[in-house]
């Protein structure tokens, strides 16, 4: 499973890139403005500033909604860095652009989705990527693992090559669960990658090989 990283955080993004292990990264506009980026020459900046970090894609989301506009920001992303993967909401024009994109071989990620139908719909239109949420799903009492199960079985009935991206990532078992139902990638927080290093027992066990290797040195 590929690790991504969700944030416009350029010092997570470091932190995530130097365990060895980060294979891209997700943003959206509401990251970027956590971190005070705003204005179309500063965003595209750092957009690059991520790219000159990771080795991996990188998703670079569009802010329109309607289809020209989706198209016209797609294609400035797009050629902005050949790591860039355009980000598309998942709706009907979004959909279209996805379908604009895959023809001319620009690799897309279509967001925000929440059902077995919408991840369909994106993988007919030749997403690269599909975002589903499941943390928000969690939060209103829905079982968002089970959403990935269900693409899991679409996709393979099908042999669709688009990309589980399980998004809306909120802890490390999140994280676990996704693995072990077959997502192709993940993306969260720093903490959640991290997270996965930790377990009382390998802690107690360090200590005590330290507190050993002293007793060996006297």
């Amino acid at each position: 499973m590929k690790f991504f990283i969700d944030t416009a955080n350029l010092e997570d993004i470091k932190e995530a890139q130097a365990l060895g292990v980060l294979d891209g990264v997700t943003t959206n506009p509401s990251l970027m403005a956590k971190e005070g980026i705003t204005g179309k020459e500063n965003i595209l900046k750092h957009y690059l500033a991520i790219c000159n970090i990771v080795d991996g894609d990188v998703s670079a989301e569009v802010i329109s909604t309607d289809f020209d506009g989706m198209i016209r920001e797609g294609e400035e992303l797009a050629a902005l860095h050949e790591q860039i993967v355009v980000k598309l909401p998942m709706i009907a024009d979004g959909i279209k652009a996805c379908k604009y994109f895959s023809d001319k071989g620009i690799r897309t990620n279509v967001t925000l989705v929440f059902s077995p139908g919408q991840a369909l719909l994106a993988a007919k239109a030749g997403a690269t990527y599909v975002s589903p949420f499941l943390g928000r799903l969690d939060d209103i009492s829905t079982d968002g693992m089970h959403l990935i199960s269900e693409i899991r079985e679409i996709y393979d009935n099908y042999a669709f090559n688009t990309q589980i991206l399980s998004a809306s990532i909120r802890h490390t078992m999140h994280v676990v669960n996704c693995a072990k139902v077959g997502s192709d990638v993940m993306t969260g927080p720093l903490s959640s990658i991290k997270g996965l290093l930790k377990h009382p027992l390998t802690d107690i066990g360090l200590n005590q090989f330290i507190e050993d290797s002293k007793k060996m040195q006297l």
